[in-house]
């Protein structure tokens, strides 16, 4: 397929999902358009968008006369579709630990630290109601685990996995955008070196500067 044909991602600028995908596009330097879709609308997801997605979740991804859901099938086709900087390292062991990192933070991290401690304690406090605080120190012991097992995990050196970006970079730093704007955050990342160093890394990255919300 050309690399020329239009690309679209159907989602929205503030979640974790499509800054995801966001990201992996914009490290390959593939221009592409966003189109917002809202599927928290009152008069729920627009039926157009379940032509594309029939779970109603975003994103979407349409290259050409191609359409995929579900972030993890959207990064891996814009990294083998697309040239540029590969998002997998070619080391077998590296590239476990990449997807070793990329599992805990769909399958722990992402809930724990986003909806139950990021939007608690952050976004609560903008859409004017009370945080639930008994959630947030539910979530306390196991956000420790996740960022204790991403700390363990991760290389000491300028992302989390070697020395070029990787999915694990991709998936964390969206989550990592919304987690450290938590009070909690500052407590639970003590101890965290060498998180916090990557994460100060990234943060001012390119790519995040043109995903922000």
């Amino acid at each position: 397929m050309p690399i020329t044909e239009e690309v679209k991602l159907y989602g929205a600028a503030w979640s974790v999902y499509t800054r995801i995908a966001r990201l992996a596009l914009e490290e390959k330097r593939v221009n592409y358009g966003l189109i917002e879709i809202d599927v928290f609308a009152e008069t729920g997801v627009p039926q157009e968008y379940l032509k594309r997605h029939p779970f109603g979740r975003i994103p979407a991804f349409e290259h050409g006369d191609f359409r995929l859901y579900e972030t993890a099938a959207i990064v891996h086709y814009v990294d083998e579709a697309f040239p540029g900087c590969a998002l997998l390292p070619a080391d077998p062991k590296a590239r476990a630990r990449a997807n070793q990192i990329v599992g805990i933070l769909d399958a722990y991290a992402y809930r724990t630290l986003v909806w139950e401690i990021y939007v608690e304690s952050v976004v609560s406090i903008r859409e004017g109601r009370l945080a639930d605080e008994q959630k947030i120190a539910a979530a306390l012991p196991r956000a420790a685990v996740c960022l204790s097992e991403l700390t363990r995990l991760s290389d000491d050196s300028e992302f989390l996995i070697g020395n070029s970006v990787t999915v694990a970079d991709l998936y964390a730093a969206p989550i990592f955008a919304c987690f450290t704007q938590a009070f909690e955050a500052v407590s639970l990342m003590e101890g965290c070196e060498k998180l916090n160093r990557w994460w100060q890394r990234f943060a001012i990255r390119d790519s995040m500067y043109r995903t922000q919300a």
